[in-house]
């Protein structure tokens, strides 16, 4: 798969492409990890490390259940194995049980030698965007 559009967001995270999304619950993403994004020693801040699985989970999940489904965290537990440094990365995230609403996905981050250096899990709670949106809206006014 190309390129695709991903806004700020993907912008921020240093998206470059979707490898692959797969109807069975399956997505890899590849994302590079700049200076900017570093802490100290040149390691790469665990919050980027913990969006680019959290994402690549999202992407299975909407991957799995249309795009009319948005998929939100309830909960989120990220291992790290070894510091991620400026370069090309990998997030993988697939489903590991799927509920009607809720469903379990587990995800992984390597560099761009296939070293693990970060294992997440999450709970994720398939809402209708529509329902999702309005919310928003409310929420913000717009």
């Amino acid at each position: 798969m190309t390129e695709t559009k991903t806004g700020e967001l993907g912008e921020t995270l240093g998206f470059v492409r979707i490898v692959a999304l797969d109807p069975a619950g399956r997505a890899s993403i590849e994302y590079r990890a700049g200076t900017h994004m570093c802490h100290s020693g040149g390691v790469v801040q665990g919050g980027f490390v913990t969006g680019w699985i959290d994402a690549a989970m999202a992407h299975a999940a909407i991957a799995m259940a249309g795009p009319d489904v948005v998929p939100m965290s309830l909960e989120l537990k990220v291992s790290f194995f070894a510091p991620a440094r400026p370069g090309l990365v990998v997030a993988e995230g697939w489903v590991e049980r799927r509920g009607r609403s809720t469903c379990f996905f587990e995800g992984q981050l390597r560099d761009a030698a296939g070293k693990v250096l970060a294992k997440a899990s999450s709970t994720l709670m398939l809402a209708q965007r529509d329902r999702v949106e309005k919310s928003s809206q409310a929420a913000t006014g717009a």
